[in-house]
């Protein structure tokens, strides 16, 4: 071969190289933005967990970065564009649409599932039955001794979830009828902390989404009700809700295609019922 084929040869495959890296490049670039970030309420966050396993199988071009933290934390993380998708058990508050408009965003609001709040007792606790007016007067410390409610001579250990929380403004606002949680309320961050501290200690009461409803722990009956799918969805018990997912107007891309899942009956709604919370369409 000539020396100025050679040269030919040579710049050819430079080219080459050169427009390989780029496709290599771009490539990577698409991959990557296809992150989306979902933050917030620990309530949500088993059903966006279970549903985010099974969407990512089904779209492996897509990442979801899954974290809790509280639904107040969640919508934060939205308004100062950290998020993608704020998980919340409550509604957005006015203070926060307007600090999301002086930052360019627009929250839209997509139900995903109904939950129910449901009292918890350790299993060695007699009082497996309470009203809601016992229970408001156990969190504003009225009621301070079991023995008072048909237990033990024992002192109440009450669990709250922190104000961050979109279960604690939920209980205050289904339970608490205006009047405030007293300071004496041990706080917990998440539902998981709630149960664990219940599980520990045979004097405490504490509040979990019914998705974190297990063995550890013994449900309460409320106004003789009993906590379950069907008692929440038909509004017999008096303390359910919906929950949500917040995002930046309506959605686009990557998160539109999971929004999508999350309320499709055959799809996101059926991880809804497996991690037991109440599906939209039930």
């Amino acid at each position: 071969m000539s020396f100025d084929c050679k040269k030919r040869v040579s710049r050819y495959s430079s080219r080459l190289a050169a427009c390989a890296l780029a496709v290599l490049c771009w490539s990577a670039s698409a991959f990557a933005a296809q992150q989306v970030i979902i933050n917030g309420s620990t309530t949500v966050l088993p059903v966006v967990q279970k549903a985010g396993e099974a969407f990512m199988a089904s779209h492996p071009g897509t990442e979801l970065s899954i974290s809790g933290g509280g639904s107040g934390n969640g919508i934060k993380a939205l308004i100062e564009k950290q998020c993608d998708v704020a998980m919340s058990s409550r509604d957005i508050k006015d203070k926060e649409k307007d600090a999301a408009a002086k930052n360019g965003i627009t929250p839209l609001r997509t139900a995903i599932a109904i939950d129910a709040i449901v009292p918890v007792v350790h299993p060695a606790n007699k009082v497996g039955a309470l009203t809601l007016a016992q229970l408001r007067d156990i969190y504003t410390g009225k009621v301070t001794n079991w023995k008072d409610l048909g237990g033990e001579d024992a002192q109440i250990v009450a669990i709250s979830r922190d104000t961050s929380s979109g279960t604690f403004e939920s209980w205050e606002e289904l339970v608490m009828n205006k009047e405030r949680v007293s300071p004496r309320a041990l706080m917990q961050a998440s539902n998981g902390s709630v149960v664990q501290t219940v599980s520990k200690n045979k004097n405490a009461i504490g509040y979990v989404g019914l998705g974190y409803v297990d063995k550890s722990t013994r449900p309460v009956t409320v106004d003789g009700v009993s906590p379950s799918a069907e008692t929440a969805i038909s509004k017999q018990w008096p303390i359910a809700r919906e929950l949500y997912i917040f995002t930046n107007g309506a959605p686009q891309g990557a998160v539109k295609e999971f929004v999508e899942y999350l309320v499709a009956p055959d799809k996101g709604q059926k991880d809804v019922l497996a991690v037991g919370y109440v599906p939209l369409s039930k």
